[in-house]
């Protein structure tokens, strides 16, 4: 087992079987929470926290558009069970408290993306040596740095003013949430070799 991607291809790049299982893990994340943020969206924005979700739900997709055309795909048998599970784990859930339901999406949709965006960093899996022309490569610095920006506002969300009532209620889903995302990402990286610490990162 190994804390970084490899053994590499001679050319630098990330094995196909690593890029697919990784990708495949990566656009159900995203791609949930893009189809999430697509629902709740309303047609007329009334509060600049609405405006924040449009913003999110496009940064998404161009997430999973990137991943879908940058990896070197190939078959994967194990990906049908394994993807099942992770989009059951994507499913919304109440946050206890909330009274109104356009809110509570809201709030499940941040307490998620933020245990993707931080509970995740890709980019952190390529050993020194990894090819910099690598389309995955690539793809999975970008996703870090996106992942990043949309972090901060996930955060000024979660700890606004508006929450202080429910403060309590959100912080314990969100240590629920990044705990299922780290045990999510971990199994998926020991499943192609790749060894996790205790708080899922490599």
């Amino acid at each position: 087992m190994s804390g970084f991607f490899g053994p590499l291809e001679p050319d630098g790049r990330v094995p196909p079987r690593q890029q697919t299982r990784v990708a495949a893990f990566l656009i159900s994340a995203h791609g949930a929470l893009a189809r999430q943020f697509g629902f709740v969206l309303p047609a007329t924005f009334d509060a600049a926290w609405q405006t924040e979700l449009n913003a999110q739900f496009y940064r998404e997709s161009e997430i999973v558009s990137l991943l879908t055309r940058a990896t070197a795909w190939i078959p994967d048998f194990a990906l049908a069970a394994m993807a099942a599970s992770w989009e059951m784990a994507w499913l919304p859930a109440a946050v206890d408290g909330i009274a109104d339901h356009g809110r509570g999406q809201a709030i499940h949709l941040a307490i998620l993306a933020h245990a993707v965006h931080a509970g995740i960093r890709p980019a952190a899996l390529l050993p020194m040596e990894a090819n910099a022309d690598d389309p995955f490569a690539f793809a999975l610095r970008r996703i870090e740095f996106e992942s990043s920006r949309l972090l901060q506002a996930q955060i000024l969300f979660l700890k606004g003013p508006d929450l202080v009532p429910v403060r309590d209620a959100v912080s314990a889903a969100l240590e629920q949430r990044h705990a299922e995302v780290r045990r999510l990402w971990g199994e998926v990286l020991g499943s192609i070799g790749i060894s996790v610490a205790n708080d899922g990162k490599p």
